[in-house]
């Protein structure tokens, strides 16, 4: 018999079987999964509603409508500061999760490797495998505040390397890559001729004094850049499934072609309701975003108040990921036992890579009441531990 094909191989995560476990349980108090806790902006579903009420319910282009194009290209020339063709170098997708492995595609051949930091989205690493590739992960180190370390990227790179892949702000890690930095990674990639995939999903999510910024914007890397991004956690819109990649033409004109034989398209009324969301919304991003902030200074100050647990203060995403290390347990034994002892769901962190054992990451997109209390039960908890 053969032997099993890469996608059988695959394992689901540790996240989804904690979370699944939560689920069945009675007063849980969440910090696992990383979606809003707000409903989508009322404008944006209006959009939506009239494009469906005129009768807009049939196929649309592979790449998606101009006018999202545009929306988009737009959008990227106010805040990233670089400016797309909306017809040559934009693509809409089903989400950024989709965008992430229609990148791979058009980048990679089997074998080839993808260099990522670790710890790092989990879903990287499965979706590099299921493009036929092999994930290079680099480990990154809580003291340099889980940012790439160039010395580290450099020794990782070998003639089989084809791309970079960098995640600002960072799931999980809430890590916020500086300006001098993401300009080092630069002069690695065109030393090197490697890719980039930028995945900036959380770029609106950001807390920092210093301005976010894009590597794309590096003089010699928008023709070697590949940028993700979606409307998901920007806008309260993870349930839309509404995303993009925008790069050079040579490279975004292959991306129709998989796009046909995949889901073909993204639904009209999704595309009218992101366009909304990309012209009319920046209030609800400043809205949600001191709320998320507020947030953050919470459960960061909480955190660090609890004997055995620390946690560096995250500049982007809404993620706390928090040192364990001094309970002599393993991530999963610690998010186990904590959920079914204490009744809070939070995520290992052996599931964002090898770096990431020894700490759970939180997500905090949640009211504060529920953090307050998430809190509480911890303290209590970890109490329990150390009789």
């Amino acid at each position: 018999m053969r032997s099993l094909s890469t996608i059988a191989q695959l394992k689901r995560s540790p996240i989804r079987r904690i979370y699944e476990k939560a689920i069945l349980m009675e007063d849980v108090i969440f910090f696992s999964l990383g979606e809003p806790d707000f409903t989508t902006p009322d404008k944006v579903i209006d959009a939506a509603v009239a494009s469906l009420r005129r009768g807009e319910t049939h196929y649309t282009p592979n790449a998606g409508f101009p006018f999202l194009q545009e929306a988009i290209s737009e959008s990227m020339a106010s805040y990233d500061g670089i400016r797309y063709d909306p017809l040559t170098e934009i693509a809409v997708t089903c989400g950024g999760m989709e965008a992430l492995p229609l990148a791979l595609l058009t980048l990679i051949e089997p074998g080839d490797e993808v260099i990522l930091s670790d710890p790092s989205y989990g879903n990287y690493f499965d979706q590099i495998r299921i493009c036929k590739g092999v994930p290079v992960p680099v480990a990154v180190r809580e003291e340099d505040r889980f940012n790439l370390n160039p010395d580290s990227l450099r020794a990782a790179i070998t003639g089989k390397t084809r791309v970079i892949m960098l995640n600002t702000p960072c799931n999980p890690t809430g890590s916020v890559a500086p300006e001098s930095l993401l300009r080092e990674i630069a002069a690695i990639a065109v030393e090197n001729d490697l890719y980039v995939i930028f995945d900036e999903v959380y770029k609106h999510l950001f807390y920092g004094d210093e301005p976010f910024f894009n590597i794309a914007r590096v003089p010699g890397m928008k023709e070697r850049t590949l940028v993700i991004d979606s409307c998901s956690k920007t806008y309260a819109m993870t349930g839309w499934r509404v995303g993009w990649i925008a790069g050079p033409e040579e490279i975004i004109s292959n991306i129709p072609k998989i796009q046909e034989n995949l889901c073909s398209c993204v639904p009209a009324f999704v595309q009218h309701g992101a366009a909304c969301a990309l012209r009319e919304c920046d209030d609800d991003i400043a809205r949600m975003n001191a709320e998320y902030k507020k947030r953050r200074d919470c459960i960061a100050a909480g955190i660090n108040a609890i004997p055995g647990l620390h946690a560096a203060v995250p500049d982007g995403a809404f993620y706390l990921f928090v040192n364990i290390q001094s309970t002599g347990l393993t991530s999963e034994e610690f998010a186990n036992r904590l959920l079914t002892e204490g009744h809070v769901a939070l995520s290992p962190g052996s599931a964002f890579g090898p770096s990431g054992e020894g700490f759970v990451r939180m997500s905090y997109a949640t009211s504060l009441e529920n953090i307050k209390e998430g809190l509480r039960r911890i303290e209590n908890w970890m109490k329990t531990l150390q009789k």
